[in-house]
């Protein structure tokens, strides 16, 4: 969070129009660092107001496409557009760092706080950063934040007496400052208790009615219950970009459910395209992809978003799906 103070200035940009149309245009992004990663490659997307969830496992890419759009990070190649793309109106991402900055909200996976300050005292200070110079709006933004993240009973405690929880709450409180047109949040529910989660979610539920929100997880839980579009990341490629009803519903018919043993599992991995596996109460189910069951004893079942996640991660549907027979 501390990369705010370091390159906010106290002055606003042009932003975008309220009334113009709004989205984020990502494409053709790369990324390759030193040691021969390629972290991103030739992403492309279009992000429209709402909520947005970006999926992949750990070390897919996700952050680092994260903080490229925040200005934190340079792409090798590829460009980034925010607001009325068909306008000379619209942010360049890459071009134009401070204009994006005045009307960005970033909660990173991880961030600092300054300890001996109380969460009133930094927050009015970020506000003033972000461009809010009147003291009476000053504090009207904070109480109404803090409230927001339930933390306005504690706002004068030190940030350094925060439990992790509360610390993830203030930094969404500093994120929000502003009203942002883009919020980036990479990882957000971590260290949330089942209360927290549903109250930050419903935050990033209502912002999204009015801003682009990319949700950046590996929780399919989050993308299943407040993204109206998502996309699946891996080895910084693209796998897939659908509505999460759309995405299951095109994986309807072509998921089986069995109950196994260890032995029939390691032959079943050989034999079928097995997705998943889990434990539930000691005893072994498997979720395996096909057009019809792959044997005798499974059944047909009615697939979720995290079946859609494991399908395209296994190469069964998105760009690594191989042509199905008969398609056109």
């Amino acid at each position: 969070m501390l990369f705010v103070a370091k390159h906010f200035k106290s002055h606003r940009p042009t932003l975008p129009s309220l009334d113009a149309p709004m989205e984020l245009q990502i494409r053709g992004i790369s990324k390759r660092y030193p040691n021969g990663v390629h972290a991103l490659q030739d992403v492309s997307l279009t992000i429209p107001v709402g909520m947005y969830g970006l999926l992949g496992p750990n070390g897919a890419g996700k952050s680092t496409l994260m903080r490229i759009l925040a200005t934190l990070q340079d792409a090798d190649a590829g460009t980034a557009r925010l607001g009325d793309v068909d306008s000379d109106a619209a942010i360049d991402i890459g071009r134009e760092p401070e204009r994006v900055r005045q009307t960005l909200g970033y909660l990173p996976q991880e961030f600092g706080l300054y300890p001996h300050v109380s969460a009133e005292e930094l927050l009015d200070h970020f506000a003033l950063l972000k461009g809010i110079t009147g003291r009476g709006a000053r504090r009207e933004v904070v109480e109404a934040l803090l409230r927001q993240v339930n933390l306005w009973e504690v706002r004068r405690q030190k940030l350094g007496g925060y439990s992790g929880g509360m610390k993830q709450r203030f930094g969404v409180a500093v994120a929000l400052v502003g009203s942002p047109k883009l919020m980036i949040v990479d990882e957000p529910t971590a260290g949330l208790d089942p209360a927290e989660r549903v109250r930050f979610l419903n935050l990033l539920g209502e912002l999204g009615e009015h801003s682009v929100v990319i949700l950046s997880t590996h929780i399919v839980e989050d993308v299943t219950e407040l993204c109206t579009r998502f996309a699946i990341i891996d080895r910084g490629r693209i796998l897939l970009e659908s509505e999460p009803a759309r995405a299951v519903a095109d994986l309807r018919g072509r998921i089986w459910r069995r109950v196994v043993s260890k032995p029939e599992l390691a032959t079943l991995e050989r034999e079928a395209a097995v997705i998943s596996t889990r434990l539930l109460g000691g005893r072994t189910v498997v979720h395996v992809h096909g057009d019809g069951p792959p044997g005798a004893g499974f059944e047909p079942l009615e697939p979720d978003l995290e079946d859609v996640y494991f399908a395209a991660m296994a190469g069964h549907v998105g760009a690594r799906a191989a042509p199905r027979a008969g398609a056109a």
